[in-house]
Parts: structure tokens; sequence; C-alpha cells
């Protein structure tokens, strides 16, 4: 805790309640509303939508907001750019792709969700291979490779789209894309939701590394880190976390680049609590624009829809101002 100052401290407390309050909100709310007096007379509908629907759905919008945000944090310290995000080694190009083959040669959410985590992996696995390659170890060879891997996602995914059914499969590929929390169960997650605690756990163990990473590569030797090696296993174990998080959600825009940001512009450094509290701001973030994408409309909205009306305007704020903070 030394390295979290009162202020700092403050700031996570504030974030926690926020996304407690947001958690307790997206409970309740929805189509179908839930009170509290019903589940404690024991009606059964009532259980049936909150155990099976709304408490997976929470957890996910939870969990996986903070995972974007912690995971976006990770890029943006260790490649040194204010806007890295997950997109940067082609995760989300590649669990596009991935989900798209699913929906076309398989059946079920599930086998879609296995197919979309499978080329997420597929992709970044090709990254850092082709990093690898190059023993320098430089930040913009990963770069790079990210940017041919996402271009090579992106022209499998328009040949998949070529040959989808226009009345259902190309539907379903686009709402995918587009990224939604609803249809999850309690049925489809437990693995997901597993394999990304503990990557977010093994991120935190490892944030003064994280931070050390930050530095300038031959300083960072002297003090004993195996730069390349180090620098791999974490964004190895960044991507994983984003992974299991959109191969049940489809794509999220804009929570790994805004969260991140927000926790570093408030405690003004870049500290393991920064790191804490981007994970607060991306849960509520991404629970927040949940609730509105479920509340606002007859039909359910895309949940990328909110997450980019904040994220557009902030990146043109961002990118007119021009300053690493």
């Amino acid at each position: 805790m030394a390295s979290f100052t009162v202020k700092a401290k403050r700031l996570c407390v504030l974030g926690a309640a926020m996304l407690l309050i947001l958690t307790i909100l997206s409970l309740f709310v929805g189509k179908y509303p839930l009170s509290l007096r019903a589940l404690m007379d024991g009606d059964a509908m009532q259980w049936r939508v909150f155990g099976t629907l709304r408490v997976s759905r929470t957890l996910v919008g939870a969990v996986g907001g903070f995972a974007l945000g912690v995971a976006g944090f990770v890029y943006q310290t260790i490649f040194r750019n204010p806007l890295a995000s997950p997109d940067i080694i082609g995760v989300s190009s590649g669990a596009s792709a991935g989900a798209a083959a699913g929906i076309l040669f398989l059946s079920g959410a599930g086998a879609v969700t296995a197919a979309s985590f499978a080329g997420a992996l597929a992709a970044v696995v090709i990254v850092l291979g082709l990093s690898a390659l190059d023993k320098t170890g430089k930040n913009s060879t990963i770069v790079l490779s990210g940017i041919a891997v996402h271009s090579l996602a992106q022209t499998a995914l328009m040949c998949l789209k070529l040959t989808a059914d226009p009345e259902r499969q190309l539907s379903s590929i686009e709402y995918w894309i587009m990224g939604s929390l609803n249809g999850i169960s309690g049925y489809s997650i437990t693995g997901n939701l597993l394999l990304c605690l503990l990557c977010l756990g093994t991120l935190f163990f490892l944030h003064r590394q994280i931070i050390l990473l930050s530095g300038e590569e031959g300083e960072v030797r002297m003090l004993g880190v195996s730069v390349g090696r180090r620098r791999l296993f974490v964004l190895l174990t960044a991507t994983l976390t984003v992974s299991a998080v959109v191969s049940l959600t489809g794509l999220i825009s804009f929570v790994g680049l805004l969260a991140p940001h927000g926790a570093r512009l408030m405690t003004k450094n870049n500290r393991p609590s920064t790191m804490l509290l981007g994970g607060l701001l991306g849960g509520s973030l991404l629970i927040g624009a949940d609730l509105l994408a479920r509340s606002l409309a007859a039909a359910e909205l895309p949940v990328s829809i909110f997450t980019s009306l904040l994220g557009a305007p902030f990146l043109i704020i961002l990118i007119s101002r021009r300053k690493n903070i």
C-alpha cells in the first residue's frame, strides 16, 4: 500500500463505491424489472431471471469492464503510448474473425464464444511469434506485427461475411461485432471469468515489473529485469484477460482506452493505484453503458454505442492536446 497516496486511496474508494452502486442497479433494472420485495417473497419467476440472467450479466459487466481497464493500463504503460489499447496487438480483430467463423460453421452460443476466444488467442500468438523474430525486443516490432495481423484478420472477416446468409448469419456477425451483454447466462461464463480473474491476479502481482517496463530499456536491464521475456509474458497475460471478456461480450469499444486514461488524469501518476482505479472506472463504464443500452429503447441496443459516444470525444480531445500524461 506504500504506493497508494491518500488521494489515490480516496479515489479508489470512490471508484469502488460507484461500481458497487451501478452493480446493484444492474441487478434490478431491465426489460423485466425485479424488486427486492418480490425476491424476498420467493417469486419463482423473479428468482429465475435474477439467478440465471441478471447476476451473470452484471458479473460479466463488472469483471469484464474492470479487466478491460486494467489491460488498457498495461498496454499504455508498456508501450509508453497514451493511445494504446487491446486492439494494438490484434486481439479484437482476431476475436471478430473467430466469432464469425463460429457463427457460420458451428452451432450454439458456447461454440461461438470458444471460437472467438480461439481467434483472439491465435492472433496474439502470431503477433508475439513475429515480434520474437526481432532480437532487439523493441516495442515498435510488436505494434507493427499487430497491425499486420489486424489487417489479415479483417480480410478473413470480410471473406466470412461474403459467405454468410444475409438474413440470419450476417446480422448475427454484425451484432456480435457491435458488442452486447445481452444473452449472457450463468451457464456459459464460469470458465471465462475464472481465466479473467486468474490473469488479473497475475497482473497485479507483477505490478512493479509493469511499471519498470515503462522506463528506458537500458536502465531496466541494469536492474536485472529480463525485458524481452517479461514484456512478452505481461502482454500475453493482459491479452488473455481481454480475450476472456470479448469472447463473451463481443467487441467493446474505448473502455480499455478511456478507463486507464481517466484514472491517470485523476491521480496524476502511473503507479499501481492508477492501475486499480483504471479497473474500477472500466467496470463502472461498462455497467453504466449496459444500463443505458437496455433502458433507453424498446429493443436492446449494442453497448458499444454508448462507450463510443463517450470515447470518441475523449479521443479527439486527447489527440488535440497531444500530451503524455
